[in-house]
């Protein structure tokens, strides 16, 4: 089976080079950093309760899973500090991302920032009760709070899948909303049924300019049952700045506020008014400024998003 998140290096070099090649490192570090972060991010109405969510969060997945080294925790520390003085809340991890739990537990802890935060993760699904209990007690313990704001099943694969025991974790404000999530195509039918049936708070699946499935039947589902969506692999596993390297970001890009290709790629699936949050990964502050960047400003209307689209099909 294919590796399904890129290596660390592949993200780093991949999106080192799009930035490069754009000449946009320098609009990341000023006018994508500094200028931009005096711009209140766009928050979305999360559709089950109406608060307000901002929509550049932070995925965890790779980048996250490090050992105790201090100049890796360093640059993550940098990363989650961000996060939220650019006016993101959300980091999203799992019980499957190796360590990347207990160091956002850590980093969270350390920076005071945990009242400020939408913290999300996620445990496996088609589990028995007990296990489940266990991983969720286990991820509560690295993530070192007492609840989380959204849990998720992650990867549902059985449409048969029941909410039951999250909504139970629910009323016991162990976690506020409750989601499921699949990054695997093969998985969308069951996905669908489960999305219909238990009407989630939240779904996430893979969603980017480059992978569009998600737009056919989960997204529209996930409207008809009042999810919020939140977007997985927003830069296509980094596929998507390997098909910029070295190319211009267009000027007409600029119209509706995107200074990179990051911005640009995240623009595009904000357009859509049914995401709630993208959740971008990085280990490098200044990306994670830039990402923020994507929330701030006006979002292309479906005329630009269909140029967008047509941009990226001219790539291929």
């Amino acid at each position: 089976m294919a590796e399904r998140c890129p290596t660390l290096d592949a993200l780093r070099l991949s999106r080192r080079d799009a930035l490069l090649g754009a000449g946009a490192l320098a609009c990341a570090q000023g006018f994508g950093g500094a200028a931009l972060a005096d711009e209140t991010i766009l928050a979305r109405p999360i559709p089950h309760s109406g608060e307000m969510l901002p929509v550049v969060g932070l995925g965890t997945a790779v980048n996250f899973d490090v050992d105790a080294d201090p100049g890796k925790r360093a640059d993550l520390k940098r990363v989650v500090s961000a996060l939220a003085a650019g006016g993101g809340t959300v980091i999203d991890t799992s019980t499957d991302y190796g360590r990347a739990e207990e160091v956002v537990g850590d980093l969270v802890a350390e920076l005071a920032l945990r009242p400020r935060l939408f913290i999300a993760t996620k445990i496996r699904s088609g589990t028995d009760a007990r296990t489940a209990q266990q991983e969720f007690e286990r991820s509560l313990k690295r993530l070192r709070t007492d609840r989380v704001d959204l849990l998720q099943l992650h990867n549902v694969a059985d449409p048969h899948q029941s909410l039951a025991q999250l909504r139970d974790w629910q009323a016991a404000k162990l976690c506020r909303y409750a989601g499921v999530t699949s990054t695997y195509r093969r998985d969308y039918p069951a996905m669908e049924a489960i999305i219909r049936r238990e009407k989630p708070d939240f779904v996430q699946v893979e969603y980017s300019l480059g992978e569009r499935e998600a737009e056919e039947r989960i997204i529209p589902a996930s409207v008809e049952a009042g999810a919020g969506v939140i977007t997985a692999l927003p830069f296509g596993r980094a596929s998507l700045f390997a098909a910029v390297r070295g190319k211009a970001l267009p000027d007409w890009a600029k119209e509706f506020g995107a200074q990179s290709f990051a911005q640009f790629f995240l623009k595009f699936l904000l357009g859509n008014k049914a995401i709630s949050a993208v959740i971008p990964g990085t280990n490098k502050a200044e990306h994670m400024t830039d990402d923020l960047g994507a929330g701030r400003g006006r979002l292309p209307d479906e005329a630009e998003r269909a140029r967008m689209l047509a941009f990226w099909q001219s790539l291929n």
